[in-house]
């Protein structure tokens, strides 16, 4: 029996799991319990980010935008600012509204924020102006994204948008009764509205105002409880009732008496039942349609936080196939165009697949280092490991993402190392002259014991490597937190089973101890054997040492020099390949819907015609699509106006088709820009980004003291933009000048007959813009009748229509609004924007050509905006991802991408450095010397010497998952210069001279340096073609191979140079 006391913490974990039978149930209930947890876990395709924001909406009626700026937005914003957790404020401020929108910082708890945030509005209600409505705070997550969406659209003739509406409408409210649904939202079609189009003449004719007819129908239609009757035997309600129902019942409505005579509203109004007048418009063309467009219906549905999206799904789907034998009738078709719960599901099953394959192809690697014995005892620790990581992301709150799976496929590389090391040892002791006839149980403890600590020491010094990038902060960081924290505790798991079942393993399946051979004494091949012919001259010879770090030195340098080469790109993250996009068109304001229509239905059949991965193709005219991460960030959802429209192109699966969806971007965006163009509007082609989401690529925000001079320097900053070749889509948030025809009322002659100015106001309002009187009581229908009050189409054309309505003042006279009022021809306002209290004006844009990331097109055109005059003749000055502090002068500060990829980076520098100094302390407490972790640590930086050419080859981006894998494989390299160092060390106690031990270092422990960098990468090489985590495993496969290579001389040497000039030279 081996000695408890020497046996340490993994020998006596080993020594009270080898034989028990405890073992196998746990290895059983590892595997079962991840099972259990795929099965649970809900499957997103991202990962849920939390990071609380809120919409502010505070109404202003007739306010100017400055009004509402001085009056809400900046007294809101510094209120807000005092919240504990506010990161960002930002405001809109336009003519009778203002918005403000509030972010906390990322990872703040949603529920925690809103209650601050209702807090601080309540206790500052007394603050709300005068003429201004209470704020209606509209909380936002990324769980009201849309994860699926429904086209109702057909051919028929005899079914109008109306009636696609209401069948629309009626399978909304049979889908609301399924579990975990959250938000669901209808886009496009008409709802039906009992229309009223008063004519002003007869009106005038019969002495009554438009006023008094919008009250006499509010009043006929209600419904009070009267009370009761009691008595000794018997209790009866009572109540009034004179609900409108049908159009008839409008129409009998007296809304005055004119000579003596009852005037109803059918006298003086043309009533109608039919579609309601929102001015926007959704079609669809489906591919298989052969061109054809058709008006449609969308119904977007949204899910409950952590529930699971593939099952949503598939429970939609059932209930609307089960719809379509009751509410949805033959000819109407029911297309989806947006299946989340579906990509989430294939994302994850890929990734599973890969996962499997990389887990067999590390076993089958194994299996030919170490024959089919060791392959199996390994191969009962992976799977056990992975399912108990699969348990942690159960019990710790992820979902099933690509996130939480690439962080599983990124761990199986590493974590086999700990079952390497401890099966290799026990099979090295098993074949050792001394151990034969010895039962193999106590040979497994004893082996386990000698290398439980340096594999605990290698283990955590991996997870010093790794679990630091816990720590980066922003979206990016909450991202991407599953990859740290995930590895660590796949790499803790990995560690208790190589500790618990791997000797239980080994004791079943490898043989009995029996001396075939002395490991020690092995036969060395051809590679070793000139391995060691070239090392001793290397070591004998100061001139070969400067050569061989002149070489490492030059090497490295080259390898550097690819980045301000711009042979690797430097972007946070690569594009994705989805299967949609958007088309973003912006028309000049004022446009009317038919333009905005015309523009959009061309650039739709532009795009039909050149793409044939089109799948089907959604144009929402005045008013926008379902929204994805991006348009929730960005806001589209606000999209509402007649001059704004978008395209949803759906293409066919990335499996069936050769193209990127990147790709098919790009080549559709130089013609979509001149088909819009020419219509005098802008556009931009919306991806869905591979990450979390800002404003735009590139964001120029620009500061000054003055608004209209920052709108000048920011139409400046535009034509700089527009004529860069490296950026596309550039647009801007600041209005083109729009005339407004104002109709001032005279006070003195309002005052002298008797009509309020407010009278003249609503007058007009109810005209022009319509109102409604309430509802029309029609319990069948699935939404609101609203009962609404305007001018006829035609005498809405001018205005001279709405200003012969006449008034009737109280001598009897009737007074027309062109007297009452004056013309004054003027331009409207334009919206004021701030970000944390600052105004600001935004110009924004994307970028194009080979390199295809914003820090390219900064550099290139800073000179050009530095020459650049500010409207005051001053320069302006520019900033880079912070804040442009010079509110007396004219500023710049380079916003969007660039704010995020400069924070990731420098977190991720900043998690390098913590890696450092961690690693430095494992090593200093294990080795008891302040020079040898040096060593140890030097090879870290030359696995830079295979990673960037490796990115400049392949001709991937050197992204933020590169530098994870880096940041990574850091801990890998250390831990294979601790095999190094530590067998030198056993060697020199064993009285070998300092030449030979090193020497011999590198030449016996090779094999399991090589056999850990060959696990890397193989296990990471399934992730290689992937195109967002391409960078992690270029960076973990290319560092490994340098690292490995160039290590096996430069840390022998470098102990060597180090151990001698401790000696004196000697």
């Amino acid at each position: 029996m081996p000695d408890k006391e020497r046996l340490g913490f993994a020998g006596l974990t080993a020594n009270a799991f080898v034989d028990s039978k405890l073992t196998p149930l746990i290895l059983i209930a590892s595997i079962l319990l991840g099972l259990f947890a795929v099965y649970q876990l809900p499957r997103e395709e991202e990962p849920q980010i939390r990071v609380p924001f809120f919409d502010i909406f505070v109404p202003m009626p007739g306010s100017s935008a400055e009004e509402v700026e001085k009056r809400i937005a900046d007294l809101g914003e510094r209120k807000l600012w005092e919240i504990p957790g506010v990161e960002y404020v930002y405001s809109t401020s336009a003519p009778n509204l203002g918005m403000i929108i509030v972010r906390f910082k990322v990872g703040s708890d949603p529920a925690e924020s809103l209650a601050k945030l209702f807090a601080k509005v309540q206790s500052n209600a007394d603050f709300v102006p005068p003429g201004a409505a209470m704020p209606l705070i509209k909380p936002r997550s990324i769980d009201d994204v849309p994860i699926l969406a429904l086209t109702f659209w057909t051919a028929r003739d005899d079914l109008d948008d109306v009636a696609l509406r209401r069948i629309a409408a009626e399978v909304r409210r049979e889908i609301n009764t399924l579990e975990n649904i959250s938000e669901t939202l209808l886009i496009g079609g008409h709802r039906r509205t009992f229309k009223i189009f008063f004519d002003p003449d007869r009106l005038a004719e019969a002495h009554i105002t438009p006023l008094d007819v919008a009250a006499r129908i509010s009043a006929f239609n209600t419904r009070l409880p009267a009370g009761h009757l009691s008595g000794d035997r018997r209790f009866l309600e009572i109540e009034t009732e004179s609900f409108i129902r049908t159009l008839a019942d409008l129409e009998s409505i007296v809304v005055g008496v004119s000579g003596g005579r009852a005037v109803q509203l059918k006298d003086v109004a043309r009533l109608e039942d039919g579609a309601d007048e929102s001015e926007q418009s959704v079609s669809i063309r489906p591919k298989a349609a052969g061109g054809a467009e058709y008006p449609a219906v969308t119904l977007s549905i949204s899910k409950r936080p952590g529930s699971n999206a593939v099952w949503i799904v598939r429970d939609v789907m059932k209930k609307v196939d089960a719809l379509k034998r009751r509410l949805i009738p033959d000819g109407v078709n029911v297309t989806v165009t947006r299946d989340y719960g579906r990509t989430a599901s294939e994302k994850s099953n890929e990734l599973l697949y890969h996962m499997m394959i990389a887990t067999v192809s590390v076993i089958l690697l194994i299996w030919l280092a170490m024959g089919w014995r060791g392959a199996t005892v390994v191969g009962l620790a992976v799977p056990a490991t992975l399912a108990l990581t699969l348990l942690f992301f159960y019990l710790y709150g992820f979902t099933l993402n690509r996130i939480t799976l690439f962080a599983l496929i990124f761990s199986i590389g590493i974590l086999v190392d700990d079952a390497i090391v401890v099966v290799e040892n026990i099979e090295r002791h098993a074949h050792l002259k001394s151990n034969t006839g010895r039962p193999l149980r106590e040979v497994a403890v004893e082996a386990v014991a000698e290398v439980g600590n340096p594999t605990v020491l290698a283990t955590w010094t991996v997870i010093a490597a790794i679990l630091p990038m816990a720590f980066v902060t922003g979206l990016m960081g909450e991202y991407m937190r599953a990859i740290p924290i995930g590895s660590s505790a796949a790499m803790i798991f990995s560690l208790l089973v190589a500790f618990i079942a791997t000797p239980w393993a080994a004791r079943i399946f490898l043989r009995p101890p029996r001396a075939e051979h002395d490991p020690s004494v092995e036969p060395e091949g051809w590679l070793t054997r000139l391995y060691r012919r070239w090392m001793t001259p290397l070591l004998s010879r100061g001139r070969a040492h400067a050569v061989f770090f002149g070489v490492v030195v030059v090497l490295f340098s080259a390898a550097v020099a690819l980045v301000p080469l711009k042979q690797v790109v430097v972007k946070m993250l690569p594009f994705d390949n989805k299967s949609e996009f958007q088309v973003v068109i912006n028309m000049p304001e004022g446009t009317a819907l038919s333009e905005t229509r015309r523009a959009a239905d061309e650039s739709a059949r532009y795009i039909e015609s050149v793409v044939p991965e089109v799948r089907d193709i959604e144009i929402y005219a005045g008013t926008s699509a379902p929204y994805n991460f991006n348009g929730l960030v960005r806001h589209y959802f606000l999209r509402q106006s007649p001059h704004q429209a978008d395209l949803q192109v759906n293409l066919v699966g990335k499996h069936g088709r050769k193209r990127s969806s990147h790709q098919i971007a790009v080549s559709i965006r130089d013609e979509i820009h001149r088909i819009i163009g020419r219509y005098g509007g802008r556009v931009q082609v919306a991806e869905v980004p591979p990450g979390p989401p800002v404003l735009s690529t590139l964001v120029l925000e620009v500061y000054g003291p003055d608004h209209a001079g920052q709108i000048e320097l920011a139409r400046q900053l535009r034509g700089v933009l527009l004529k860069s070749p490296m950026v596309t889509d550039v647009d801007y948030y600041y209005s083109d000048t729009q005339p407004l025809e104002r109709l001032t009322v005279d006070r003195v002659k309002s005052s002298l007959n008797g009509i309020p100015a407010d009278a003249v106001a609503q007058t007009l309002r109810v005209a022009l813009n319509g109102t409604s009187l309430g509802l029309a009581h029609l319990p069948a229908e699935p939404e609101p009748v609203d009962v609404w009050m305007r001018l006829p189409d035609a005498l809405r054309a001018k205005l001279d229509s709405a200003e012969s309505i006449r008034f009737l003042s109280p001598n009897g006279n009737l007074i027309p609004v062109s007297y009452l009022t004056r013309r004054e021809k003027t331009l409207a306002d334009q919206p004021i924007y701030h970000k944390n209290m600052k105004r600001v004006v935004y110009v924004v844009a994307d970028v194009q050509g080979r390199l295809e990331s914003p820090v390219y097109p900064m550099l290139a055109l800073r000179d050009e905006i530095d020459s650049l005059k500010a409207p005051d003749g001053t320069s302006v000055r520019q900033f880079v991802a912070g804040a442009a502090d010079v509110p007396d002068r004219y500023a710049v500060n380079w916003d969007g991408e660039i704010d995020v990829t400069a924070d990731v980076f420098r977190d991720l520098g900043i998690a390098f450095a913590a890696v450092l100094v961690l690693i430095y302390i494992l090593i200093v407490a294990w080795f008891q010397s302040f020079a040898v972790p040096l060593v140890i640590m030097a090879p870290i930086p030359l696995a830079l010497i295979g990673i960037l050419p490796a990115h400049a080859l392949l001709g991937a981006k050197f992204s933020a998952p590169s530098m994870i894998g880096f940041i990574a494989g850091a801990g890998i390299v250390v831990r294979n210069s601790i095999i190094l160092v530590d067998f030198i060390e056993l060697r020199l106690r064993q009285g070998m001279s300092l030449s030979d031990a090193v020497v011999d270092a590198g030449a016996v422990r090779f094999r399991p340096m090589l056999l850990t960098a060959a696990a890397v990468i193989v296990g990471t090489s399934v992730i290689l073609f992937d195109p967002i985590f391409q960078g992690l495993a270029v960076s973990l496969m290319a560092g490994e191979i340098a690292s490995t290579l160039i290590s096996r001389i430069a840390v022998p040497v470098l102990y060597f140079m180090l151990k001698r000039n401790e000696s004196g030279g000697k």
